[in-house]
């Protein structure tokens, strides 16, 4: 929980019908994780300690989903929305853009946030590793979920929601595979970024009892893509609805998510 944070953003929704809805929507927020929050019980979190890597990352997002309420085939009169509660499930197809940072500890003692792609912490793209391609920093995911919406009036409700987002990249926190040959940041980086390279790469020793890892050794889990998810509060507001065009052309703004 110390690692969440807070998302914001906006959505457009048009109903062909009172069961289906079609939504578009932008989404800012960011993310983060460091392996020196998790406690000590064995296992892979005596692992994850000693690894003892962490990152940060912007997300910018769009999605194109389907909402459905299949409660409106229960309901006696489903026209009569006002002090209503519907529970319903999305799933579409967004794309999102992310940038990994990780941290040093420069010569005072403090922290130093940089950009993780450009050090290509795991050989990715060097010849010498030929399955580790270069990633983008721009990806497709899956966004399914649930929610429950509360109509206050026809034309304003509120809602909360958790929808979960499945990747297509195991490079979000830069952590995939296993630890690179640190000589060969030399010969493919310029200097300063290899020195820059092997030091934020491999950070175990000053983990967890100060476990050491090497070339080879487990960094991550490539058998298994990244993953994010949001949980928040959905406030609609709808233009255009007169009586006779009630579930036609719906806008809805501000959305606050965390």
């Amino acid at each position: 929980m110390n690692t969440t944070k807070i998302a914001i953003g906006a959505y457009l929704t048009a109903y062909p019908a009172q069961w289906l809805g079609f939504r578009f929507s932008l989404n800012y927020g960011k993310i983060e994780g460091a392996d020196g929050l998790i406690t000590a019980k064995g296992g892979d979190e005596v692992s994850r300690l000693g690894r003892n890597l962490n990152f940060r990352s912007k997300i910018f997002e769009g999605t194109i989903m389907a909402e459905f309420y299949p409660t409106v085939f229960l309901e006696e009169d489903p026209e009569d929305v006002t002090a209503r509660l519907r529970p319903y499930g999305v799933i579409g197809l967004g794309a999102f853009h992310f940038n990994p940072q990780g941290s040093f500890k420069n010569a005072y003692g403090e922290d130093v946030w940089v950009n993780l792609k450009p050090l290509h912490t795991e050989g990715e793209g060097f010849p010498e590793y030929p399955d580790r391609k270069n990633y983008s920093l721009t990806q497709l995911n899956i966004p399914l979920g649930v929610g429950v919406k509360y109509f206050f009036s026809e034309n304003i409700n509120v809602s909360f929601e958790i929808i979960h987002r499945k990747t297509f990249t195991d490079y979000i926190d830069d952590v995939s595979t296993r630890y690179v040959d640190p000589s060969l940041f030399a010969k493919y980086l310029s200097p300063s970024d290899a020195a820059l390279a092997k030091q934020i790469s491999n950070k175990s020793l000053n983990g967890y009892n100060t476990q050491s890892y090497h070339m080879n050794d487990k960094r991550g889990n490539p058998k298994q893509n990244d993953a994010y998810f949001t949980a928040g509060f959905k406030i609609g507001f709808r233009i255009n609805g007169g009586s006779e065009q009630r579930w036609r052309n719906s806008t809805h703004c501000p959305l606050l998510r965390f």
